[in-house]
């Protein structure tokens, strides 16, 4: 029996030990060493050779992967590890670091209950780390800290013993202070890292040594010996002593949780239903013979299998061959194959328990953040995923040759199915299809793949996505339905800051608004106590609220009038952007007693003209997306690098020093930033580190609105003026 399939046998035999079981991601910023620190997970497990472990990428299997040098989609490797006698099997998911393909962590971070989150050690704590902790902390994922690159701390900087110590603490505090921010409260405290427990390491991916304060203990290795042997340039010597797979899967299977743990606290968090009913109990408890609770954390397409499912398996088990129940699209499919992840294979096994992370092939429609069940035990689904950033930048694709047309819609909505960051517009009536990502590489990188499913296309300059909002309240406006039977008077105002920051951040869901529970909430939040009970619907952060009183006949239109809102909001008045940040009051409504005569083809123009008159006459205002910008470079530089900020209508946020290197911390709106990698460049004359972070939307200044919205109005081709308000309106 080879070594390979003694491994598999053992994963077969522990996937239904849950206490055995570790389900981990690494993440950080780009380029801190994730994928480098996976091969030498990998080949401490002996599934690759030792040698190449740091070069091979193991993980960056794709093609595109190994052309940029970069993760791009998160991996999976299932391996077992020994520890202190016992073997562990630990499912390990290797995420990408650019800011462009932040959803493959949020999605990842659903299926895994810790997180290794990499630092380097000479940049310190960069933006996209900040944004990994937030995703990894909000889906309750409890994490542990490697500090990277430590080698080139002492080769390039030469630093002593205590400057080294400095830069460490300086590191854990900033990451101890994230985690005391964004942890839940209960957790703040037990999940604070500490560095003589050793949820702390610090090492070298690429020279395949790390070390942390136990280990130091165990071994007598202390800064001065690391010192040594790395001007020495014995890294090697080192790596055999304290060798990182030893160090960091010791620190995993020490810190990080097992399922039968993580699933406590995890279940009621992420899953609406009864806690006591028997799905509840079978997910807490990690049983592998209660009801089956899947939930799908992302979707590839293979050549040869078709649509492979990947998810985490949160009670009972999933057996090939069987038919599930897709909870949230109310589908019905048979599973073809179960099994584990094995880097670029797959090994399939006869079914997976609760507590791991399978692949699933034959699930077919399903798509990430669906719920999969058995027909006979229908469950409440998992509550969806939400990303972090939006996507703020669109081209329009076409196909090269007409007879592509169908295959392209087809791939377009494929590609949209297996990365759901990606918005997919399909109008076949105009034949413009648009794609809106997060960047110019996440577009690059789509487009490249719709070419690899067989379709040749061009792609138009990028555009980027603006939202709708206002800027003062509106006076009343009326809506009328066509047979004049019916009205409805609302008006709009900015929603306060407050209430926007607690939807953006989670605390308060997106929706219908269920019975008066959520008026806490809302008062929490910032809103008035009569108003907050009066919340009918969250939709793009925005709110509706019925401030009416005994309307008869109200209530059977409700679903009319927030169906109305909901896809107004998508299209606003200045150029049918999605519209955000608005607080509508419907304040009074005149109905016909004959439910004939107040139904779909009634209410919905009533209500979507009275929200788009109000809107028109409550100054609307376009939003631009930002992004934050972070540049360190030489002080000598900084000057050119502040101007080439500034040229882009950039706002320095801070300016900061260390030793002869300058940071300097800025908004740039996405419109000005392309290009940017060459300008910067050049103006650093190359000697600059610079990295970006989607960081909302902001108004756009009012001197460019107009030119902006004639632009948006052309390149969609809608009449010149934006609203000829008469149109919406009726009596004032």
């Amino acid at each position: 029996m080879s070594r390979r399939d003694k491994m598999i046998a053992k994963i077969k035999e522990l996937m239904y030990e849950p206490d055995q079981i570790r389900n981990i991601g690494i993440c950080a910023h780009i380029d801190h060493g994730k994928t480098t620190l996976s091969d030498n997970l990998l080949a401490g497990a002996g599934m690759i050779s030792e040698d190449l472990a740091g070069d091979q990428r193991f993980l960056d299997f794709d093609e595109q992967e190994q052309a940029r040098g970069i993760t791009i989609d998160a991996a999976n490797v299932s391996m077992v590890h020994d520890y202190k006698d016992e073997e562990y099997l630990i499912n390990l998911i290797d995420t990408p670091g650019h800011v462009d393909f932040g959803g493959d962590v949020t999605r990842a971070m659903r299926a895994v209950d810790g997180a290794v989150v990499v630092v380097c050690a000479v940049e310190g704590i960069m933006p996209q780390t900040e944004t990994v902790f937030r995703q990894a902390l909000k889906e309750n994922v409890k994490p542990v800290l490697f500090i990277n690159k430590v080698d080139r701390l002492i080769n390039e900087l030469k630093l002593q013993p205590d400057e080294l110590q400095n830069r460490f603490i300086k590191i854990f505090m900033e990451a101890n202070k994230l985690i005391k921010n964004m942890a839940p409260e209960d957790k703040k405290e037990e999940w604070a890292l500490d560095f003589t427990n050793g949820s702390v390491a610090f090492g070298s991916a690429y020279h395949n040594w790390a070390i942390n304060v136990p280990t130091m203990q165990e071994t007598g290795i202390n800064f001065n010996d690391i010192i040594e042997h790395c001007n020495n340039e014995n890294e090697k010597e080192l790596a055999q002593k304290v060798p990182l797979s030893d160090v960091l899967l010791g620190m995993v299977v020490e810190h990080l949780p097992s399922p039968k743990e993580a699933q406590v606290y995890r279940v009621p968090n992420i899953w609406d239903g009864d806690i006591e009913s028997p799905a509840g109990k079978g997910m807490v408890e990690t049983s592998p013979d209660g009801p089956l609770a899947v939930m799908v954390t992302n979707v590839s397409v293979d050549k040869h299998a078709g649509e492979i499912a990947t998810g985490r398996v949160y009670g009972g088990a999933i057996e090939k061959g069987t038919e599930v129940y897709m909870v949230g699209s109310h589908g019905k499919s048979r599973v073809q194959q179960v099994g584990v992840y094995f880097g670029p294979e797959r090994v399939n096994t006869d079914k997976v328990p609760a507590g791991n992370i399978v692949y699933i092939a034959g699930a077919k429609g399903a798509i990430a953040g669906e719920t999969l069940c058995s027909p006979e035990d229908k469950i409440k689904e998992f509550e969806g995923l939400e990303h972090i950033s939006e996507p703020v930048v669109t081209v329009a694709v076409e196909a090269k040759n007409t007879k592509d047309l169908p295959k392209l819609i087809e791939v377009l909505r494929q590609v949209g199915k297996e990365d759901p960051t990606v918005k997919i517009d399909i109008n076949e009536e105009t034949g413009e299809h648009l794609v809106s990502g997060m960047g110019e590489l996440h577009l690059e990188v789509i487009g490249y793949r719709i070419g690899e499913k067989g379709v040749d296309i061009t792609t138009s300059e990028p555009i980027v996505v603006y939202r709708e909002t206002v800027r003062k309240l509106s006076p009343q406006v009326e809506g009328k339905s066509p047979n004049k039977h019916n009205r409805f008077y609302l008006t709009v105002e900015p929603i306060e800051p407050s209430l926007y920051e607690a939807i953006q951040e989670g605390k308060i869901k997106e929706g219908r608004v269920k019975g008066k529970e959520s008026a806490n909430d809302f008062i929490e939040a910032g809103l008035e106590k009569e108003e907050a009970r009066r919340v009918w619907a969250v939709h793009n952060r925005s709110i509706f609220l019925n401030m009416t009183r005994g309307i008869q006949y109200l209530d059977e239109v409700k679903e009319l009038l927030l169906e109305g809102f909901e896809s107004t909001l998508e299209s606003g008045p200045l150029g049918e952007e999605i519209s955000m940040g608005l607080k509508f009051k419907l304040n009074d409504a005149k109905l016909h007693e004959d439910a004939i005569h107040r139904g779909p083809a009634q209410v919905l123009p009533a209500i979507r003209n009275a929200i788009l008159g109000a809107m028109t006459l409550a100054e609307p205002a376009l939003l631009e997306p930002m992004q934050k910008v972070v540049i360190d470079t030489p002080n000598d530089y900084m000057g050119a690098c502040t101007r080439e900020i500034q040229n882009r209508r950039g706002q320095i946020v801070d300016m900061g020093q260390e030793g002869d290197m300058a940071r300097i911390e800025s908004k740039v709106p996405v419109a000005e930033m392309f290009g940017f990698a060459g300008d910067i460049r050049s103006a650093a004359e190359g000697r600059c580190l610079w990295s970006t972070e989607i960081a909302g939307f902001e108004p756009l200044p009012r001197e460019m609105q107009a030119q902006i919205v004639r632009e948006i109005r052309q390149r969609k081709g809608l009449s010149a003026e934006p609203f000829p308000t008469s149109h919406y309106l009726g009596d004032i």
